[in-house]
Formats: structure tokens, C-alpha cells, sequence
């Protein structure tokens, strides 16, 4: 083994001094409101101080002093090891996994062409934001082997995975940032009822509030982060910290039956498979048995298993799964979307049944 490789098993990964802030704020009870207030920068600032991409000035420093602990030179000090571990790290990419990189994952802000005299910099943009120093590092938790951990070293992966890991990025992101009660999959499960009752309403600024609200009060952080060019994802699901879990949805389709179907698949994952991350694509489930028990889990959510008989003989019209809907107290919409899958009803059909929201709506809502 040459000294390289010595330094690249033992600096496989780096923290970003967003990482010391968000542990500390979780230990002292500091939401993001109270801090963001004190930092020049609000919200944003906070944000990109999470993300890898704010640096801590003399300013700062003295907030995050003041609010968190830890001397301001304790937090300069953190920014100024940071910055040399970062360096060091771009550095240690070999010619291929450096190319790999920028050809293939994105990073926030990087767009056009990417010149020689640029290039370290989108280099550290990327193993800022995804707080890795290599690609085994990225691929273990968010590439498109994350949930087995595996890497392959020919690097064959593809700026799909690229995209879908950053939407995943910016959902844990987003997630760090909201206040939760300590995560309970007890709590969660009690929660269940309220939470399907939610999809008669419409319109999704009114239904988006108490679910997220819901979900909270169980230890779960709902986001919302419409999927990049090239991303296919629906939802994930993932414990971000030891107390807290995540749900990320993408509203792909912007239909109420693929959003709550979604959604309550999410949930599944995180009753049934705890400690397992899954992020889920369209098209791309496979023969997964935990993929399969929580599309049984969401199904079983819409239509309980003592109504399916009768969900299999109501007419394939409007009326009759109008009043089955209503029987189970639920939206026409996942109704029909279950008679779809089954067959019952063709593709397209009874599209009155289905709401479609706009990018706008969703928007307003989150």
C-alpha cells in the first residue's frame, strides 16, 4: 500500500463545520429559527453554512459563539481546518475519479462548461456539499448503491445517480433544519389515521401544514424538492440522526393518487425497515422484498385488507368509486389509482376522478 493510498483509507471522509453547528444546535435545543436570527445572513446563511458552502467570519464566529458555545476561535479555527482538509482532499482524486466527479454529479450553482483554471473549484463545491472525500464515500450514502453500501471500481454509475443524489442532498438538508419531536415509530403509527384522512382535501397548501405537522410530532422531517433534470425519484425515507427520520417526496406527477400512495410507501419503509435507507424510482424496484412489503403496507393504508373484496367488485365508474372513496374516507383519486394497477380500469380513465396539481399549487405549499 503506497502513502497515498495510507491517506486516503484515513481520510476517507471530512466534516463540514455546518456538521459541528447543526450537532451542537441539536444538543442545546437551538432551532434554526432562533439561530438564523442571529447570523447577518438569516436562513440562507445558516443553509449554506449546513451545505459546505458558507464560511465562518469574524461575525459569525461570535454568533455561533454566542448561541451555540465553543470560543470564536474555536469556530475560526474549525473553518480554517476545514478549508485545508477540502484542499488536501482534491488533491488525493485520482485523474479518474476527478473526471468522474464533474462529468457526472452535480453540485448546486455549477452550470456551463467546466474550464482547467475552474476545475478544483467545482471539485471542492461537490465534496463540499456532499461532505465526502472520495467516491466510495458518496456512493455509500447517496449513490445508487447507498443502501448496500457497495462501490464498483469502474466508477459505472450515471448522471442519473448524480442527480438523484443531489435531491437527496437537498432533502437532508432542508430536513436538519426542522424541528422535530424525538423520532417514534410508535407515535408515528398512531398517527396513521389522521394522516390518510388528509387526502379528501384538495388543495395542497391546506393538507400540507398538518402533515408535516403530523409527521413531526412522530419524529419525522416531511420535504418537499422537486426533482432535478435527469432525477426519477418519487420518495426516500431515511433516519438522518439516531432520533430523527426523514421523508422526502418529489410530487413526481403532481397527482393526488401518486403522491399518497408515495407517501404512505415512505412510510412503510420506515415502520417495517428502520434502519435501512431507500430511495425510490420509478421503474427500478425489482424483485426488492422491502420494496414489495411496503407497497403492500401503502395499499393496505388506502383500502384495508377487509375491503378489498368489495374494491374488487364496485363498477368501474365514476358513482360507484365515488362512494367506495367515500366509504373508506378517502380521495376518489387513490381509488382509482388502485383499480389501475389492478387492471380494473384502463390507463387514462375517469381522469376527472384524479387531481393533477400545478407546480404553482405545490409551490404555495411548501
Amino acid at each position: 500500500m503506497t502513502i497515498v493510498d495510507v491517506q486516503r483509507q484515513e481520510k476517507d471522509w471530512f466534516s463540514r463545520p455546518g456538521d459541528s453547528v447543526l450537532s451542537a444546535m441539536r444538543r442545546r435545543g437551538v432551532s434554526a429559527e432562533a439561530l438564523s436570527g442571529r447570523l447577518a445572513g438569516g436562513i440562507t446563511q445558516l443553509r449554506d453554512l449546513m451545505s459546505g458552502f458558507g464560511a465562518i467570519d469574524d461575525a459569525t464566529a461570535d454568533a455561533l459563539s454566542g448561541m451555540l458555545g465553543g470560543s470564536t476561535t474555536f469556530w475560526k479555527t474549525r473553518q480554517a481546518k476545514y478549508r485545508e482538509a477540502l484542499a488536501q482532499a482534491v488533491n488525493l482524486l485520482s485523474d479518474e475519479e476527478a473526471d468522474a466527479w464533474l462529468d457526472r454529479i452535480p453540485a448546486p450553482g455549477s452550470k456551463g462548461r467546466i474550464t482547467v483554471k475552474m476545475r478544483s473549484i467545482e471539485l471542492e463545491r461537490r465534496l463540499a456539499y456532499f461532505g465526502v472525500s472520495t467516491l466510495k464515500s458518496w456512493d455509500a450514502r447517496y449513490g445508487p448503491h447507498q443502501r448496500e453500501a457497495r462501490f464498483r471500481r469502474s466508477l459505472a454509475f450515471t448522471q442519473h445517480d448524480g442527480a438523484t443524489s443531489m435531491w437527496l442532498r437537498e432533502g437532508e438538508l432542508n430536513a436538519n433544519l426542522r424541528q422535530t419531536a424525538t423520532w417514534s415509530s410508535d407515535a408515528l403509527r398512531a398517527r396513521l389515521g389522521e394522516i390518510r384522512a388528509l387526502s379528501r382535501i384538495s388543495k395542497p397548501n391546506r393538507f400540507m401544514p398538518p402533515l408535516v405537522k403530523l409527521l413531526a410530532d412522530a419524529g419525522v422531517a416531511l420535504v418537499v424538492v422537486k426533482a432535478p433534470k435527469g432525477c426519477r425519484a418519487s420518495g426516500a425515507s431515511r433516519m438522518i440522526a439516531p432520533d430523527k427520520a426523514m421523508i422526502l417526496m418529489s410530487f413526481r406527477h403532481r397527482a393526488d393518487d401518486h403522491f399518497w400512495f408515495t407517501l404512505f410507501h415512505e412510510i412503510g419503509h420506515l415502520l417495517l425497515h428502520e434502519a435501512s435507507s431507500f430511495v425510490d424510482i420509478e421503474g427500478m424496484e425489482g424483485d426488492d422484498p422491502c420494496e414489495k412489503e411496503a407497497n403492500e403496507f401503502a395499499t393496505a393504508i388506502i383500502v384495508p385488507q377487509n375491503r378489498e373484496a368489495e374494491l374488487l367488485s364496485i363498477g368501474p365508474d365514476d358513482a360507484s368509486i365515488r362512494r367506495f372513496a367515500v366509504s373508506l374516507g378517502v380521495a376518489p383519486g387513490l381509488i382509482l389509482g388502485q383499480l389501475q394497477h389492478r387492471g380494473i380500469v384502463n390507463p387514462g380513465a375517469l381522469r376527472r376522478l384524479r387531481r393533477i396539481w400545478t407546480w404553482e399549487q405545490i409551490q404555495e405549499a411548501i
